[in-house]
């Protein structure tokens, strides 16, 4: 039986840039960074609040994305947060792009959406 999620991997273009945005913007915490030489290839672990969370990956040219947002396979990443309009603030602070706010029209919650440096999706949600 599954128990949880255990992470979600992810593969950067450029891995210094991505691993600045993932710890010191979003504040994910690094459990583990390991550079693997035959592969050219980093591989950092990240956690929030103590729980793993994002496998952040770094191979030489890897291929683009195929659209944008919605192309087969992961959508998005979500991030849950107590104060959404607090959160989408500091992220404009920080020079990231934010969608307007919306309303889940199935909870009610708030929500919106942004990219990392990869302009893969990420999306903040009301906890």
């Amino acid at each position: 039986m599954i128990k949880s999620v255990h992470h979600t991997a992810i593969i950067c273009s450029d891995y210094h840039r991505s691993k600045l945005f993932y710890t010191e913007i979003l504040g994910l915490q690094i459990i583990r960074e390991v550079y693997r030489g035959d592969r050219d290839s980093y591989k950092l672990d990240l956690s929030c609040n103590g729980q793993y969370i994002v496998e952040l990956f770094s191979f030489p040219e890897p291929a683009k994305r195929p659209s944008y947002p919605e192309a087969v396979g992961l959508r998005h990443l979500a991030f849950a947060v107590d104060n959404v309009t607090e959160y989408r603030n500091y992220l404009l602070s920080k020079n990231i792009a934010c969608e307007v706010i919306r309303i889940d029209e199935f909870t009610g919650k708030q929500f919106f959406f942004f990219s990392d440096p990869d302009n893969l999706p990420l999306e903040i949600y009301q906890a």
